[in-house]
């Protein structure tokens, strides 16, 4: 192991560089199973209670005693915006037809919430060895009642300019997402899509740009992209869809069979799921309302509606109006268990050295 990894392990208590992204669905015991292999495993919080953060860290808990990671969403709530809402229902009138749903009742879907000073009591409390913040990070005082917690703190970059704005405030270390990651784009200074870049080229200039450790994220799913990251300057990989491929997500049934049949083109960047960019499998939604909905809701508001079109479909065994997310390494997901899984990802990249 290099000078670079050893210090990035030893700074969070792990055993191997090597992050879990953080993915909401999968089941605790995912996470779990990273952090015991010596990795660090992720919980997603942004969609969570108070009380079912605290039920998740309680799972994880009783499965192991190594370093994990809670992450959050540091987002902006957008003022509602009736008429946009209207709009979009209106699109989606005729799914709804189609599967015998009442546009007059839909029930409200989960929350994306930002972080905020319930979730920060909770930190207090759990005191998680990492935090994670996805779309920038929280207001000031937020984000020093983590700090006063003694947690490390990473924050995301999808662009140089995020990221040195993300060590100006002093986080512990960035986690740089290429194009290529699956789930939603972590960007938060600017909405242009066009300016994201890959992986192979935005670690280098990250490490040249910022004086602290670079976690390289987006496209790695075996030993030959982490070698390839640790040979840009990345400190550790941060990996999802592989993950998501192991038995102990538990991912859904239609999320498991798109995943295991996907190609090199499977995927695409899509707005119709939540109304924020995000990279998941193509089907029927992205297709028939995108990829890229510019009409669709701000974030999270797009999901209410197609929710109960989304749930109908599941029933029937379809995934056509589910967010599948997945990145555009999905083909090479093959192992299938999270420990080995993260042992491979990092013993295998020190082979090929």
């Amino acid at each position: 192991m290099s000078d670079l990894r050893r210090a990035f392990c030893e700074q969070f208590g792990l055993e191997h560089p090597v992050i879990q992204a953080p993915m909401i669905g999968p089941k605790p015991a995912l996470a779990a199973a990273v952090s015991a292999a010596g990795g660090l495993g992720s919980i997603a919080c942004a969609a969570m209670s108070p009380d079912q953060v605290r039920a998740e860290v309680a799972a994880l808990r009783s499965r192991t005693d190594r370093p994990f990671n809670l992450n959050f969403f540091a987002h902006r709530r957008a003022a509602p915006d009736p008429g946009r809402e209207a709009a979009w229902a209106a699109r989606l009138a005729p799914f709804y037809a189609e599967y015998g749903l009442d546009p007059a009742v839909v029930a409200p879907g989960p929350e994306r919430a930002p972080f905020d000073a319930g979730m920060a009591e909770i930190v207090a409390e759990l005191r998680p060895p990492v935090v994670s913040f996805h779309f920038g990070l929280p207001d000031p005082d937020l984000l020093a009642s983590v700090r006063e917690t003694g947690c490390r703190i990473l924050g995301c970059a999808t662009t140089v300019a995020e990221a040195r704005w993300l060590a100006a405030r002093g986080v512990d270390a960035i986690i740089a997402q290429g194009v290529e990651a699956g789930g939603h784009r972590g960007l938060f200074l600017s909405e242009d899509l066009a300016g994201q870049i890959g992986t192979l080229a935005l670690v280098p200039q990250v490490v040249d740009a910022v004086d602290m450790p670079v976690i390289a994220a987006g496209g790695i799913a075996d030993a030959r992209g982490s070698a390839a990251s640790f040979a840009l300057g990345a400190a550790a990989v941060q990996v999802g869809t592989a993950y998501l491929a192991c038995d102990a997500a538990g991912l859904s049934a239609v999320h498991a069979r798109a995943l295991a049949e996907a190609d090199d083109a499977a995927t695409a960047l899509t707005t119709v799921f939540t109304g924020r960019p995000a990279r998941g499998i193509r089907n029927r939604a992205m297709r028939a309302l995108g990829p890229i909905a510019p009409d669709a809701p701000a974030f999270p508001r797009a999901a209410v509606a197609l929710q109960p079109v989304r749930a109908a479909a599941e029933a029937r065994g379809s995934g056509d109006f589910t967010p599948l997310w997945a990145g555009q390494g999905a083909p090479l997901a093959k192992i299938r268990d999270a420990a080995e899984l993260t042992r491979a990802l990092a013993e295998g990249a020190a082979r090929l050295r």
